[in-house]
C-alpha cells in the first residue's frame, strides 16, 4: 500500500469534463497527501482512457515541481520554463513506455463502484494506471472477495464504499480478505433531498477498534465537515463539489482543505 497510516490525505474527486480535470490537476498543490480520484460520472463518460489521462496529468504535475530548487519559484519566468520542460519530459517518456523518477507516486483512485465482475474491473483500472479501485459494499460477498483478491494480485489498493450500508462492520466480517480502505459515504442525492442525513462519523472508531484498514469519509464538502472528519480520526477526506469545474481559486481552495488535514 502506497498510503501511510501516519498521514492524513485529501482526495479530490473529478466528476466534470476532461478539460476541467486537466485544469484542476494543473492547479493543485504538489503534495504527497493529495489523492486524485477519477469519479464515477467521469469514468462513465470517458472510460479507461479518462483514468489514464488523469494519471498522466497528475504525473506531469508532480514532475513539474521545483521543490528541489528553493531559490526558483514556478512564478518566475525561469521557473515556468523549467516546470514546462520537466512536464514535457515526463509525458514524452510516458508515451515511449519509459519512467522517470518522481519525488512521490502520483496516487490516482478509480471510483468504479464495482457491483459485479470485480476481477475484470480491477484489471481495467490497473491497466489505466490507477493505484486504487473502488467497489460497493452492497455488492455480493463473492464479488467483494474477488475484487479484493485481484487488487492484491495486481498491486492495486482495494477500497470498499459503504454508501447505503447500515452496518459496515457486518459486511467486513463476511469477507475472506479485508480492503485497504473503507469509504464511509453520504451520497450526493442523500445530501440534496434528505437534509437530516448525517455523515457516519460514528462508524470510524467502531471499525478501527476491530480492523487496521484506513477510513475515508465522503459526502462533506465544507471546511467544517472536513474538520469534523479529521477530528473523528478519518484518514482520508474526499471532496468533489468545489472541484467540479476549474476556477482561478481552485489551487488556493485545495490548499485550504489540505491545511485542515493534519
Amino acid at each position: 500500500m502506497l498510503l501511510s497510516h501516519k498521514k492524513k490525505y485529501l482526495q479530490v474527486a473529478l466528476n466534470g469534463t476532461l478539460a476541467d480535470a486537466q485544469r484542476i490537476i494543473a492547479s493543485l498543490p504538489v503534495s504527497d497527501r493529495i489523492i486524485v480520484e477519477a469519479g464515477t460520472p467521469f469514468i462513465k463518460r470517458y472510460g479507461a482512457n479518462g483514468i489514464a489521462q488523469v494519471k498522466s496529468w497528475y504525473g506531469a504535475r508532480v514532475a513539474g515541481q521545483v521543490a528541489a530548487l528553493p531559490a526558483i519559484t514556478a512564478k518566475s519566468r525561469f521557473g515556468q520554463v523549467l516546470v514546462g520542460l520537466l512536464q514535457s519530459q515526463y509525458q514524452a517518456a510516458q508515451r515511449k513506455g519509459q519512467t522517470l523518477p518522481l519525488p512521490f507516486e502520483p496516487y490516482v483512485v478509480a471510483d468504479l463502484k464495482t457491483m459485479d465482475r470485480g476481477g475484470t474491473e480491477v484489471m481495467m483500472a490497473k491497466q489505466a494506471g490507477a493505484n486504487a479501485a473502488v467497489a460497493l459494499g452492497l455488492a455480493p460477498t463473492e464479488t467483494l472477495d474477488s475484487f479484493i483478491a485481484e487488487c492484491r494480485a495486481m498491486g492495486v489498493d482495494a477500497m470498499v464504499d459503504m454508501m447505503n450500508v447500515p452496518y459496515p462492520i457486518a459486511v467486513l466480517r463476511t469477507l475472506k480478505l479485508q480492503p485497504d480502505v473503507v469509504v464511509l459515504h453520504r451520497g450526493v442525492d442523500e445530501t440534496e433531498f434528505n437534509k437530516e442525513k448525517m455523515l457516519p462519523f460514528h462508524e470510524i472508531q467502531r471499525i478501527k477498534a476491530n480492523y487496521t484498514m484506513m477510513i475515508a469519509v465522503a459526502g462533506g464538502d465544507t471546511i467544517r465537515e472536513v474538520q469534523r472528519a479529521i477530528f473523528n480520526d478519518a484518514d482520508i477526506v474526499v471532496v468533489w463539489k468545489s472541484f467540479y469545474a476549474a476556477s482561478g481559486e481552485t489551487g488556493q481552495l485545495a490548499q485550504q482543505f489540505l491545511d485542515e488535514i493534519r
